[in-house]
């Protein structure tokens, strides 16, 4: 008996997604591809393969990981 759960998207994950989906379109306006883009700019601080970097372009979009980023933003900081 399977139930229908729905998968829960971690804050960190979301700010992941956030953050390499703002340094690629930084960088993609000047021409680079994105094999470059990838190897310049974003390995160097995340250490993600190409096809987990073109998973996360992807979920960029998904519903789950917009509502999570919108949650993270609405949320008072303390500092």
């Amino acid at each position: 008996m399977k139930k229908n759960r729905t998968k829960i998207t971690g804050c960190s994950y979301a700010f992941r997604v956030e953050d390499i989906v703002r340094i690629y379109d930084e960088h993609a306006r000047s021409g680079l591809s994105n094999r470059e883009i990838l190897r310049r700019y974003i390995w160097p601080k995340y250490h993600i393969c190409e096809k987990t970097f073109y998973n996360i372009i992807n979920a960029s979009v998904d519903p789950r990981i917009i509502r999570r980023q919108e949650e993270m933003k609405r949320q008072l900081s303390l500092f």
